[in-house]
């Protein structure tokens, strides 16, 4: 639980860690076959999807943007470089581990970004100018709705709900 009472930065990225922690857990404890399987069809959306998907996201906000770093899709699909899904779609040859470790080094680098920075200090981003606070803020959207995303295919899985 984030701190009830504290400054802004500490709270946003709190905020940012709750979440993080929360899809986290939502994987734990299953097998690959398990986080691979989709939720209902029509649709393809998996756990292993929204952990690569927000591995993508973390490396977009954190690198490509916040620091301009000029860096490829972290799960390029079909194995294509120039290829980009958004990290949703899976693929054989990447187990969980893989994806697992890939969305860890991703936040472990965005914790370091960031650290230097403060909340003001502006990146280039669509003819304009983006905060840290604007991707933090941003982020903890990204990741709330796909924790909501996630608690819902747990419970399809093996009917474990909550936080």
């Amino acid at each position: 639980m984030p701190p009830l009472n504290a400054d802004e930065r500490t709270t946003l990225e709190s905020w940012l860690d709750f979440y993080r922690s929360t899809l986290a857990m939502k994987c734990e404890g299953l097998g690959e076959e398990q986080v691979r399987r989709a939720s209902v069809t029509p649709s393809p959306l998996t756990l292993l999807g929204l952990v690569q998907h927000m591995a993508e996201v973390e490396r977009n906000w954190f690198r490509r943007v916040l620091t301009g770093e000029e860096v490829g899709p972290v799960h390029a699909p079909g194995g294509d470089p120039e290829g980009h899904d958004g990290g949703f779609d899976l693929t054989e040859h990447v187990s969980s581990t893989t994806v697992r470790q890939a969305w860890e080094a991703e936040i472990a680098l965005s914790r370091a970004n960031c650290a230097a920075r403060a909340l003001e200090e502006t990146s280039p981003f669509m003819g304009g100018a983006v905060t840290l606070r604007w991707i933090y803020t941003h982020m903890i959207a990204e990741y709330a709705r796909h924790c909501g995303h996630a608690d819902l295919l747990r419970e399809r899985i093996d009917g474990a709900t909550g936080v």
